[in-house]
């Protein structure tokens, strides 16, 4: 595929809707939906690496998705287990730098260890930065960036004067982070959902009537290609 080198998007944001959708049309379980996102998401993030995609966001799991059959979330925990553990290894091998967003302390202990060494096995790794939104909520990013502020505050490390947008962008999961200059969301749903609602102010948001196991190499390429024919104004005539 031939783009335009001068107009990449430095940070691709992908809302993977759609898992339970493909399986039930299938008629299969629910677990072999999520199953098959999981090999799509590793196919497009190899992809995105080889392209020269220098950041991609995925939203694996939100703060709201604790509400979905317990039978569900179980089989969700044990898939994010065995995923982590493996894909550690394929990433490093490929050069890709791993990293979560998001509140860790819910999941189960080996969870949480298999995060952070996925995290720390990947850290010096210089091709795409693969970001997992996992147990995410924006409106709980925020409002953990507002209390970590406030705390600055109340120690004397800041005024209130001194806080503006910077400030909460610093105090953010994404701190280290270009914004997402295209937010892709599957499935034909057109809806942000709670992911990175202060980040995607300006971001271009496309949305495809495909449910995420079935997206493809060539979807996200031709997804870069309508972001270069858009013209980015970020409030501007």
């Amino acid at each position: 595929m031939s783009f335009d080198r001068e107009n990449m998007p430095t940070h691709i944001a992908i809302i993977m809707d759609g898992n339970r959708r493909w399986a039930k049309s299938k008629g299969l379980p629910v677990a072999l939906g999520h199953k098959k996102g999981a090999e799509t998401l590793e196919k497009i993030v190899r992809h995105a690496n080889k392209i020269g995609l220098e950041f991609i966001t995925v939203y694996a799991f939100s703060t709201e998705n604790w509400r979905r059959a317990e039978e569900e979330v179980k089989a969700l925990m044990i898939l994010f287990q065995n995923y982590i553990d493996k894909y550690s290894k394929i990433a490093d091998s490929e050069n890709i730098r791993v990293q979560f967003i998001g509140d860790f302390t819910a999941f189960s202990d080996r969870l949480q260890k298999g995060i952070q060494d996925c995290m720390n096995n990947t850290k010096n790794n210089t091709g795409v930065t693969f970001n997992i939104a996992m147990n995410y909520g924006g409106r709980n990013e925020i409002l953990n960036a507002v209390k970590q502020i406030a705390k600055k505050v109340q120690n004397g490390e800041i005024t209130a004067e001194d806080i503006c947008e910077q400030t909460i962008s610093d105090n953010l999961y994404t701190k280290d982070m270009p914004d997402p200059d295209l937010l892709i969301r599957t499935s034909g749903e057109m809806r942000t959902s709670n992911f990175l609602p202060w980040q995607i102010v300006y971001s271009e948001f496309l949305f495809v009537d495909k449910n995420w196991p079935d997206f493809s190499e060539d979807d996200l390429d031709n997804a870069i290609l309508e972001y270069q024919k858009r013209t980015r104004k970020f409030g501007a005539n």
